[in-house]
């Protein structure tokens, strides 16, 4: 009779830690969303800035190139424990963000493109999607400390 109690709190216990790596995993899964935009939006604002800037050529090849390889390296959630995998994915993502830093220092230079209607909203779309991976990531790792304690 007293193994009843027992073996129910077993169960909880394995079903709670089976959702918590599925929500760990649901959480990894949006933070490569928000990048998955951000890499999607790139491609027309270099567009639009190559027609204000064509002698920024090397600042927008820079763009291209680290869209480019952060692209490349994937990192599904069965990876998040190898940290090289996660430092190689976090290298990637950093060399984009310092080239579209590099960017819009650039368009910093040219008054005209800030006032163009195209570069404006695709502006305000990236700023959106960096505040996203921001919060994406805090919510991941908050879910994924959470899950650990309950370990």
């Amino acid at each position: 009779m007293a193994r009843r109690p027992l073996i129910a709190l077993v169960a909880v216990v394995v079903v709670g830690l089976a959702l918590g790596g599925w929500a760990i995993s649901e959480k990894w899964a949006q933070v490569q969303n928000v990048y998955q935009r951000r890499a999607d939006l790139i491609p027309n604002l270099v567009e639009t800035v190559r027609g204000f800037a064509a002698q920024e050529r090397r600042v927008l090849e820079e763009v291209t190139r680290a869209r480019a390889s952060a692209t490349q390296v994937q990192l599904p959630p069965q990876a998040l424990s190898d940290p090289k995998a996660l430092e190689r994915f976090q290298e990637a993502q950093g060399q984009l963000s310092g080239a579209l830093s590099r960017l819009l220092v650039v368009v910093e230079r040219y008054p005209e493109l800030k006032s163009n209607q195209n570069f404006l909203a695709l502006q305000s779309q990236l700023e959106g999607t960096e505040n996203r991976i921001t919060v994406e990531r805090r919510r991941y790792r908050e879910r994924d400390a959470g899950t650990r304690k309950a370990r």
